[in-house]
């Protein structure tokens, strides 16, 4: 959590009632007496609720009577049906971003990244979805930070980073000796998702939008471009036949969820709180993923669930702390001075 700064001489500004012309605490909003910083918090935390529900939806795909391009379309479609309105009134400066700029974002959030998370759910578990695309974003972005000329993590962010990577060698480490190579290509699959979300979370930094017009950003080009690969028999579609409890399902998870809720919240985040740190704490999902898949998929956790997620939660925690502020010590005053 985000602490808030505080001074012991401020005196609420009800203590001798509103001032004239100002609404009294009874007017404002509990979001409102939160400072900006919790504000952010609070989102990222929501958000990474929905991360979550992603990784299961993620991985129950498979077993459900939709296939990945239908789940893509829902997921981009329905922000844009929602948003219409005010994505019209922000044409000109989504038109206006930069190349570089808009690229990070509709390729670290988009088609590739959709494709590439739900076919490496499918390939393994839930608990690799939610462990390996999150977990490894701190790692991703640090190392994308430093490419531009950033300092490099040290002390106990290092070794949180450091303990994340160790968490996630542990995940996959049981499939290697013997080779399951299903699992294993999943989860590389898995990496470059979460590779992916790294460069959309830069991404967004670079951008001079605000959340709903980050989201059009995103779902536009999306939507247009499954669109086509869909129409072009590229990837096949079922959602003419499947069932409208999947269908359902998925629109609430993927469309409401994920892809509006979710945009609008972390790009609210992102720019409270910094990239690194959002990064950092929305890696605190694979503990939800992991308890929630339980009763609802019925995975049972095995034992490198059970040592790769405690690695990767202890290593967010570490990553996420901050050295204490020294204050500077004052200057010596001469006795003759």
């Amino acid at each position: 959590m985000v602490a808030t700064n505080t001074s012991t001489a401020a005196a609420p500004p009800d203590a001798a009632g509103p001032r004239a012309g100002q609404p009294g605490w009874r007017g404002l909003s509990p979001l409102s007496l939160l400072s900006p910083q919790a504000r952010g918090t609070l989102a990222l935390l929501v958000t990474v609720s929905i991360w979550a529900a992603f990784a299961l939806s993620a991985r129950a795909l498979s077993a459900s009577t939709l296939l990945p391009a239908d789940a893509a379309l829902l997921r981009f479609g329905v922000p844009l049906v929602v948003l219409f309105p005010a994505l019209w009134r922000r044409r000109r400066r989504i038109a206006a971003v930069r190349p570089g700029a808009a690229a990070k974002i509709i390729c670290g959030a988009g088609v590739p990244f959709f494709l590439a998370a739900m076919h490496g759910g499918a390939l393994t578990s839930a608990a690799f979805v939610g462990s390996i695309v999150p977990g490894m974003v701190p790692l991703f972005v640090s190392a994308l930070m430093v490419a531009r000329g950033h300092r490099a993590p040290r002390g106990t962010q290092a070794a949180g980073l450091a303990l994340i990577a160790v968490g996630v060698v542990a995940l996959v480490w049981r499939y290697v000796v013997p080779v399951d190579t299903g699992v294993l290509a999943g989860a590389g699959t898995l990496l470059v998702a979460s590779g992916l979300w790294a460069l959309y979370t830069v991404g967004l930094r670079d951008v001079d939008l605000d959340p709903v017009g980050s989201i059009g950003l995103l779902c536009l080009p999306s939507f247009a471009v499954i669109g086509l690969l869909v129409l072009t028999g590229v990837l096949p579609t079922g959602l003419a036949h499947a069932a409208g409890g999947d269908i359902a399902l998925f629109l609430v998870v993927q469309g409401l969820g994920v892809g509006l809720c979710a945009g609008l919240l972390y790009a609210y985040a992102i720019r409270r709180l910094g990239a690194e740190r959002s990064a950092v704490v929305g890696s605190l999902s694979p503990v939800a993923v992991v308890l929630l898949a339980i009763p609802l998929l019925d995975e049972s956790p095995t034992v490198a669930v059970l040592i790769g997620v405690p690695l990767i939660t202890a290593g967010v925690v570490l990553a996420n702390r901050r050295p204490p502020v020294r204050p500077h010590p004052r200057p010596e005053v001469p006795a003759d001075a």
